[in-house]
């Protein structure tokens, strides 16, 4: 391993705990980034060679090192990424009886750039960068000892790695993966499209909150937004809802509706729309259609930094017409996975769209990611969901 030397005073935030190393902040004269390939490891030290850990490279980005290791000199061995899968085990083992979980949440579990999720005996894996493409032998080695699984799915179609011009074909990298995979989630059965749905087939950041639709639904009519495969529709029939409706502009995700309500036996409560979820719910409020549960799950609409004001219009816009498709005292449920928007500024789009839709609203609960995607108190990029129970008044 050699040097990767920072410019005076451009070490205070990886002293702080962050991990990542801005290409701006590599002295250039004694690390110039030319000589460095992605996926070279380097001990990260401070102008007076104080070490400050262990990084793998991407010396073609903005954060062109990664730290891996702070405070240490350490390979990225087999050995590595043992202690470092039995550690992030064991976290999730604390809080989840069954195996479903993220059970990877990259720099939270010191593992950056790797995501991966566990559906009982099989994995899904996200590597969302080329420098840690060259560690993958190690990695699956130390997955296999670790958790004995029947297969393992690398996806690699990511928006990250297609920004970065990587390869974005997918394929099982260990044992065999079903095409469908079953999960659980809050006692209710899943099937996952794990080769060609949505990031890994399913999300489990919305888990907790998804857990309370039970205090809300029983015998009331639902409609789930950007519904995908029915997390919160699903969720929310087994909970006991008298109907739900799932919306998305997907017939692949609509068909995994009704799969996943024929599993759980509320297909007769279950209905499917397919559209745009703007368009859609306009014609819907031009119908007359009312609910009492709303739920708002759509994609992240701000991507980057620059793009917050046209994302908060956005969501105002989308909570404006679920305001009007809800019937006075029903419950909205309103969530973001766009990290640059605030759940200040989530909680005052919804406060405008509610004055645009002529109604008030008042917040009773909020929620975000599960203990299964755990904050990096010096990394805020590590918190990115929100989820807010409103009522209308």
């Amino acid at each position: 391993m050699i040097n990767l030397f920072l410019r005076k005073g451009a070490d205070h935030r990886v002293r702080g705990g962050h991990l990542w190393i801005y290409s701006n902040e590599v002295d250039s004269q004694r690390s110039p980034l030319s000589d460095f390939s992605a996926g070279d490891l380097v001990m990260v030290r401070n102008t007076n060679d104080r070490l400050l850990g262990s990084a793998y490279m991407e010396p073609g980005s903005l954060i062109c090192a990664r730290l891996y290791a702070p405070g240490e000199q350490c390979a990225m061995d087999t050995a590595f990424f043992t202690l470092r899968l039995e550690a992030a085990l064991a976290m999730r083992q604390a809080v989840f009886e069954k195996p479903f979980y993220r059970l990877v949440y990259g720099d939270s579990d010191t593992l950056p750039g790797l995501v991966i999720d566990r559906f009982g005996d099989y994995l899904v894996m996200q590597l969302n960068n080329g420098g840690l493409e060259r560690y993958c032998e190690p990695l699956i080695a130390a997955i296999v000892a670790t958790l004995k699984p029947r297969g393992i799915l690398l996806r690699a179609d990511s928006r990250n790695r297609r920004e970065q011009g990587l390869a974005t074909d997918s394929a099982v990298v260990y044992g065999e993966v079903p095409q469908h995979v079953a999960l659980e989630e809050n006692g209710v059965q899943f099937l996952a499209p794990v080769f060609d749905g949505q990031k890994t087939g399913w999300f489990y950041d919305h888990r907790m909150s998804r857990s309370r639709l039970a205090s809300w639904v029983k015998n009331k009519s639902v409609l789930d937004v950007y519904s995908y495969i029915g997390g919160w529709g699903i969720q929310a029939a087994a909970f006991g809802a008298a109907q739900v409706c799932c919306l998305d502009s997907s017939a692949q995700a609509l068909e995994g509706v009704d799969a996943n309500a024929r599993l759980n036996q509320v297909e007769s409560r279950v209905t499917t729309r397919r559209g745009s979820a703007p368009e859609a719910m306009a014609a819907m409020v031009a119908q007359g259609r009312r609910f009492e549960v709303v739920i708002l799950d759509p994609p992240a609409f701000i991507q980057r930094k620059k793009d917050l004001k046209k994302g908060i219009a956005a969501y105002r816009r989308i909570n404006e017409l679920g305001l009007q498709l809800l019937q006075s005292g029903g419950l909205l449920v309103s969530a973001s996975c766009s990290m640059h928007l605030s759940r200040t500024d989530l909680m005052t789009a919804m406060q405008q769209a509610a004055v645009r839709a002529g109604c008030g609203i008042r917040v009773v609960e909020q929620g975000a990611q599960g203990p299964d995607h755990p904050i990096h108190p010096a990394i805020p990029e590590t918190e990115y969901l929100k989820a807010v129970f409103a009522r209308k008044m």
